[in-house]
């Protein structure tokens, strides 16, 4: 006698957001074979990004959808993977087409108050909203980054995804709190980005990195601190346009708790200087020595200067 063996059902998992982070994600869930998965990213738009994420769709066995709608329509779990100022939208716009009992995980760095807005907004859909906080850089983990998820429908969610190669841990019941976690820290660690692009620039000016990062060295034994120059500059030349808009999002959960937030706002600014300079041609956005980094952007303003020099004195 033969026993059938039944086969779980696969999850179909749709990505809103295929850039960094959604590839990075699409590619896990799909190499597990547990999963179906679908993207859909604005820049499919735009010509050129279109080709470069075509490729990498095709690569990771991803179907990318024209819409945001075709996209969901067929989804039990959407994950919202778009930047911090477009987390807002992307709820709306889902909100207008989601099923209940669909899945709705919320990875993006916004606020307490914007995750809460977006439950709500969701929930009156009946849809199944879910707050992800990821607490660590995703591509050194993949699918295997550590995220906190919070909300009423969190077990479940963890449940349903056991066996997707997700590092999850549920942080609480109530919508905001994992943010909350997410973005204290990113006051932290954006903040050491944006101290050492500034402290670092300015001691290269100077001829005085060396000692510098001596000094460094000495005061905190534990840290590599030639190689962690390299590597939290390299993060703001990358993703530095991503992160100043992270920071606008702690600037207003620091102003909910009743603080000014002139610290993470100056934080979000210096990472906004440095997403320029990349914009502008001025720094290459692979480049991962920040003296290189520091060097390209001195010599461009030493040309400016002898510039406005040279139109004073005709």
């Amino acid at each position: 006698m033969t026993v059938a063996v039944s086969t779980p059902a696969l999850i179909s998992v749709c990505l809103i957001g295929y850039g960094e982070a959604g590839k990075i994600l699409a590619q896990g869930l799909s190499a597990t074979g547990r999963c179906t998965v679908s993207a859909y990213d604005i820049l499919l738009h735009d010509a050129v990004a279109a080709q470069t994420m075509h490729e990498a769709a095709s690569a990771a066995g991803v179907r990318l959808c024209a819409d945001s709608v075709s996209a969901i329509a067929d989804a039990d779990v959407i994950i919202s993977a778009v930047t911090a100022s477009a987390a807002r939208e992307v709820a709306v716009q889902t909100a207008a087409s989601i099923r209940p009992g669909q899945f709705f995980l919320d990875i993006n760095s916004v606020s307490p108050a914007l995750k809460q807005e977006s439950f709500a907004l969701l929930t009156r859909r009946r849809a199944l909203y879910v707050e992800a906080a990821v607490m660590a850089s995703i591509p050194p983990y993949g699918i295997a980054v550590p995220m906190m998820l919070g909300g009423p429908h969190a077990a479940e969610f963890m449940a349903l995804m056991a066996t997707s190669g997700m590092k999850m841990t549920h942080a609480s019941p109530d919508i905001g709190l994992a943010s909350a976690i997410k973005m204290c820290r990113s006051v932290m660690i954006k903040g050491l980005e944006a101290l050492t692009v500034e402290s670092m620039f300015t001691a290269r000016h100077y001829g005085v990195e060396q000692e510098v990062l001596a000094s460094l060295a000495e005061t905190f034994p534990g840290i590599d601190w030639q190689h962690q120059a390299d590597y939290l500059v390299s993060r703001v030349v990358q993703h530095g346009r991503r992160r100043a808009a992270e920071m606008r999002e702690v600037a207003h959960t620091v102003g909910d708790a009743g603080l000014t937030p002139w610290l993470s706002s100056a934080i979000a600014e210096r990472q906004d200087w440095l997403a320029d300079q990349v914009l502008a041609g001025i720094v290459d956005k692979q480049e991962k020595s920040w003296r290189e980094v520091a060097d390209r952007i001195a010599a461009v303003s030493a040309t400016a200067t002898d510039i406005k020099v040279s139109k004073k004195t005709a």
